[in-house]
């Protein structure tokens, strides 16, 4: 299930092909919130996955800033799960703060990741004392931070090369296009564009599949994740 957590996150990191769309901003200055159902391979409800961004600062003057959040609320017979991300990034999406609180069954653990932009460097720090550096980018960016700078490059006709993004240690994410199909998610017939996403992080090396709506904003309605018993899914919930 640690699998499963890093592999949402990593397939929200990925988009369709480039298309020409007017300027658009992801996520707009009145924000969004996204909800998923975590569902078996059987279909049946495993838990939730939460997503929600807000952009404050750039109609007063100050300098813009993006938030976001996302928690993982699930369950297995004698096995809870139940996680909270936040990030903080400027208006560009380079990130200056990721903070992680883990609860799996009887383990739990909370790292705070500070990424000092001027200097390149990322600080991660655990609740129980350990502290560790690493080289960053000038604009280096936390898995969530990415989700939205990647929607917005995409939304406006841009696709990213692949790059390494921060989910506590650097993830390599390279993508394919998988075709435009038509899918069922939250009870409707969507048009969207499958992605293959290859993820390779130090100890991880998996590939996952997700569907972005053809809407303005490159909406992602479905994961699929693959484990040892199947084929996880996260379907967006109208």
């Amino acid at each position: 299930m640690k699998r499963w957590n890093a592999a949402v996150l990593a397939a929200l990191l990925v988009s369709g092909p480039v298309c020409a769309a007017s300027a658009t901003l992801v996520p707009a200055a009145s924000g969004e919130q996204l909800r998923y159902s975590v569902n078996w391979p059987s279909g049946l409800a495993l838990g939730e996955f939460d997503l929600s961004a807000s952009r404050s600062g750039a109609d007063t003057g100050q300098a813009a800033r993006l938030s976001v959040s996302a928690s993982l609320d699930a369950s297995i017979p004698g096995y809870q799960m139940s996680d909270k991300y936040k990030s903080e990034a400027t208006g560009a999406y380079c990130s200056t703060r990721l903070e992680k609180s883990v609860h799996h069954g009887s383990r739990a653990s909370e790292e705070t990741d500070t990424f000092d932009l001027a200097n390149g460097t990322l600080t991660r720090q655990t609740k129980d004392g350990g502290k560790s550096d690493l080289s960053v980018s000038k604009c280096p960016m936390d898995a969530l931070a990415f989700i939205y700078f990647l929607r917005n490059e995409l939304a406006n006709g841009r696709l990213p090369q692949p790059q390494d993004v921060y989910f506590g240690a650097p993830y390599h994410v390279r993508l394919d296009f998988g075709g435009a199909q038509k899918i069922k998610a939250g009870g409707q017939m969507v048009d969207a564009d499958r992605i293959t996403a290859a993820v390779r992080g130090p100890a991880s090396d998996f590939t996952v599949e997700i569907f972005f709506a053809h809407d303005a904003v490159r909406t992602p309605v479905l994961i699929r994740v693959p484990v040892s018993v199947g084929t996880i899914s996260a379907e967006l919930m109208r």
